[in-house]
């Protein structure tokens, strides 16, 4: 990629081009000791960028793929060529989606280092591991239901469910935790850990203020947004007011110039711009869904609103969770009410009292 492809779009600046990516498994240096590492991925969003960070004697690396046969091809092929056969001494992981933690232990066990992640990340992605194999719960066919689903959108479910760990290796049974706020040296540079919520319980960033750079995972992505959904095992949660929250934080707390490193998409400057903008899509969709519950809908009403298009069944789950993220917010806000009918569908709508939010 050319040094001097740097690009601006939508008050963002792309060092690299907005729609630069290396060569699948070659690395690009974008600070000092920090490689850009882009692998495929066989889904809509087909790829996901990986950070090698120089560790003196040997390497550092955040996330790693999804467990299949081309992710695991490329690293062996850096193994043996450009990390120069130097041992991995860590591997952190940002959070617990498959394509962050997919190969984490594959790797530990390779090279008889630690998992590092929050909390959090890490039993909540045992637990998801473990629903491998079994049965749809009960508890899950009446979540869906409520959302307005029927018998087919039922069955569907009930034939993805268990799919989680499909594409993760086992898990190690220890990790190292990361904790919000502490430092780790690599490469004799400090690391700070920065953890956001709603996207994942307990996601953590790393930022190096000695190099102005933040390794962002999925918690600040340049173009697109994050999904943020409840499901059934917390029903009447509030990610998004976990969201919103860790996303005006993480911009209070940390500097403008800073070169973000995030998981998907391409590296870029403008991290208060593009914080701003994700904190006033989501309240412009809650001011849409608040005018459209001036009548009753149900979850799956709502999702045609906020999404302003019929779903495949692919985007179906993931735009029902979002929708109930907005959904539960709104709640939360005192704005609208939720009512169970006796087929056991919840049906939304405004509360007369409540003020319209600002757009």
């Amino acid at each position: 990629m050319p040094a001097n492809a740097s690009e601006k779009m939508r008050g963002l600046v792309y060092p690299w081009g907005a729609h630069a990516a290396p060569e699948p498994g070659t690395p690009v240096q974008v600070a000092e000791g920090v490689w850009w590492l882009r692998f495929p991925m066989p889904m809509a969003l087909d790829h996901i960028n990986l950070w090698l960070l120089e560790d003196r004697d040997g390497w550092t690396i955040v996330d790693t793929c999804l467990d299949i046969d081309t992710a695991r091809a490329l690293w062996e092929s850096l193994f043996g060529g450009f990390m120069g056969g130097k041992p991995v001494k860590r591997v952190i992981c940002t959070h617990l989606h498959p394509d962050h933690v997919g190969l984490a232990g594959w790797l530990t066990q390779r090279f008889d280092c630690e998992l590092w992640m929050s909390r959090e990340e890490f039993l909540m992605c045992h637990t998801l591991a473990d629903d491998t194999g079994r049965p749809a719960p009960e508890v899950a066919i009446r979540f869906y239901r409520a959302a307005g689903y029927d018998e087919q959108a039922l069955d569907n479910y009930r034939a993805r469910f268990g799919m989680f760990g499909s594409h993760i290796s086992p898990l190690p049974e220890s990790f190292r935790r990361l904790v919000e706020g502490e430092t780790i040296e690599i490469n004799e540079r400090y690391w700070q850990v920065i953890v956001g919520s709603g996207h994942s319980p307990e996601h953590a960033a790393l930022y190096c203020p000695a190099l102005k750079v933040l390794i962002s995972g999925d918690q600040v992505l340049p173009r697109i947004t994050p999904n943020v959904s409840v499901f059934p095992t917390e029903p009447k949660g509030d990610p998004l007011k976990e969201w919103l929250f860790s996303s005006a934080r993480i911009r209070a707390n940390l500097p403008d110039n800073v070169l973000v490193l995030p998981a998907h998409q391409a590296p870029f400057l403008g991290l208060h711009v593009r914080l701003t903008q994700i904190i006033e899509s989501h309240e412009r969709g809650l001011a849409i869904l608040f005018e459209a519950l001036a009548e009753p809908r149900r979850a799956v009403d709502c999702s045609r609103v906020l999404f302003r298009r019929e779903l495949s069944n692919d985007m179906l789950y993931m735009a029902t969770g979002e929708t109930l993220a907005h959904l539960n917010c709104l709640i939360g806000r005192r704005m609208i009410r939720r009512e169970r009918d006796a087929a056991g569908v919840d049906w939304y709508v405004q509360k007369p009292d409540a003020l319209e939010p600002e757009s």
